[in-house]
């Protein structure tokens, strides 16, 4: 540490419970901003640390604001908040025993002195929970950015950040480190536009829609209407009615349905779809006059529809008959995992119209396999979501969709039953809130969009909201993190992925593709023939 380290920067004018206000002296920041130090040299700056003299120990505070105040000792007033609390080691008067939250509160007149690396590096230092190491605190070089894995996953986590900002990177940084901790580890990703299949080759495994072979009938009841039901209003209502009934008696014809028993409309049993479209003839000519056809051959000609469609096929095929529960389970969630930990699941080739009711299926799957598992040694699944917004959006944007309703409810109830939850997204404030204050960790890179600031500010607790005010004003692939995944919160840089474990989202560069030529009529049939067959 230089000799500016060991100097006073200012003085404490005002306490509150949760900051202070102090007078800096401009001449001591201009020779701190001289020092070899990174942290002492930046000391006094917002989103800076200080540390105040408290009796024989030191409080650390973040610096949010500055104004030029010629009333004070210094000529400048900042608010700062404070951060925790450390004993002073006696030989280097560093911060020492570092923790989270006030005990002791400075007094007016108490002083003010530079953090440097020497006190990050022991405020940042683990506490010897298990951490994953993403990045490094800013503005050092080398003092690592960690997160505690059981309390990032225990308590779900979000990941926010505008378009361009290095989202998906970091996510798939974020996901390989979990994997380098845990190679015996259960994770789910939802990838609505098939980047990270690059990224995950050798640690995980790629479903899309020509290996998924989701069978129909793990669908419940609610699913299966929005699918099959096309009508409106009152009708649908009927619709729904009779599809209910009807898929009961689908279902009950089986042979599994025999040993158990007592089955409902949800209960995952395999049916034929042949036996569906019987049933619902049968019901149909055994109609007396007064009543219509109609919602029966709405129902008989959708399901027709969705049979002789390729794009559904890895839905509703024959194939996908028998009872494939079991492995359809342990291939989704990696049990066992066989050193990849983690299955991609591509939903980019599934139709628009379904996408939604897809996603709800898995994450069900996800949270009734959690319940049902309650008297075994568990095994907890890190359910990852990209796009969340698509997914759980706000009131305003709700439409009432089950798959909103799954995952809100996992990340209400799902901590109890070993489910974690990442959210992925780039439009926070189109979010339903409470999914978002339900994260414990919110890891925030630049946001760009002045609602989705407030709104990460709104689900952010009171101490952080110095670094709030960098996000903004962050670089490309750096961050703000707070919450139950760090000891305090701390903006940093993400460590650099090498290539072959990037997502394949890169931005097309205009420049350079619009400067060659070559190939284009080729290009243009192969295109057109992969369109037609619809990805066979």
């Amino acid at each position: 540490m230089g000799e500016s380290g060991h100097m006073p920067i200012g003085v404490v004018l005002e306490i509150s419970g949760a900051g202070t206000r102090i007078s800096l002296d401009l001449d001591r920041l201009s020779a701190a901003a001289q020092d070899g130090d990174p942290s002492i040299a930046m000391a006094g700056q917002v989103g800076s640390q200080v540390k105040i003299r408290v009796g024989s120990g030191w409080l650390l505070a973040s610096i949010r604001n500055q104004k030029s105040d010629t009333t004070v000792p210094g000529g400048i007033v900042a608010d700062a908040d404070f951060l925790g609390e450390g004993v002073e080691e006696p030989s280097t008067g560093r911060i020492h025993g570092f923790r989270r939250g006030v005990t002791r509160y400075p007094t007016p007149g108490a002083l003010v002195y530079p953090a440097g690396t020497g006190d990050l590096r022991q405020v940042y230092a683990g506490d010897g929970r298990q951490a994953i190491q993403i990045g490094t605190v800013y503005p050092t070089r080398d003092i690592r950015a960690g997160l505690y894995i059981d309390a990032l996953l225990g308590k779900h986590f979000a990941l926010l950040g505008s378009t361009g900002t290095g989202k998906s990177t970091s996510a798939a940084l974020l996901l390989h480190r979990i994997c380098e901790q845990a190679p015996e580890g259960h994770i789910i990703m939802i990838d609505p536009h098939g980047e990270y299949a690059a990224a995950f080759r050798d640690t995980g495994v790629i479903l899309d829609v020509s290996n998924l072979r989701m069978p129909y009938w793990l669908m419940n009841f609610e699913e299966h209407c929005e699918i099959l039901v096309t009508a409106h209003g009152e009708e649908r209502q009927l619709d729904c009615e009779i599809l209910g009934k009807c898929l009961l008696e689908a279902r009950s014809r089986n042979r599994l349905a025999e040993q158990i028993g007592k089955i409902t409309v949800d209960s995952p049993i395999p049916y034929l779809l042949s036996d569906l479209s019987v049933i619902l003839g049968n019901h149909m000519g055994k109609l007396d006059k007064g009543h219509s056809s109609a919602p029966y051959m709405r129902l008989k000609n959708k399901l027709d529809e969705l049979k002789g469609d390729p794009r559904y096929q890895f839905l509703f095929s024959g194939m996908l008959v028998g009872d494939t529960m079991a492995e359809f389970i342990s291939t989704l969630f990696r049990l066992p995992s066989r050193g990849r930990p983690i299955s991609i699941i591509d939903v980019s080739g599934v139709p628009s119209e379904i996408t939604r009711t897809v996603v709800a299926v898995l994450s069900r799957m996800v949270f009734d396999f959690a319940v049902w598992a309650r008297e075994e040694r568990t095994r907890p699944i890190l359910l990852v979501c990209e796009e969340a917004h698509r997914y759980v959006p706000s009131e305003k944007n709700a439409d009432g969709s089950s798959v909103g309703r799954i995952l809100s409810r996992i990340a209400k109830e799902g901590r109890k039953y070993g489910i974690a939850l990442g959210l992925i997204t780039q439009r926070p404030s189109d979010l339903a809130e409470g999914v978002l204050s339900q994260c414990g960790t919110i890891i925030a890179m630049r946001l760009n969009n002045d609602r989705d600031q407030a709104f990460v500010r709104a689900a952010m607790p009171e101490g952080a909201r110095g670094f709030l005010d960098a996000i903004p004003a962050l670089r490309n692939r750096e961050c703000v993190i707070c919450g139950e995944g760090v000891a305090i919160p701390v903006r940093a840089a993400f460590d650099d992925l090498e290539e072959s474990r990037r997502p394949a989202s890169a931005d097309p560069s205009f420049t350079q593709l619009w400067s060659t030529s070559g190939g284009e009529e080729d290009m243009v049939l192969r295109t057109v023939q992969r369109w037609r067959a619809q990805g066979r």
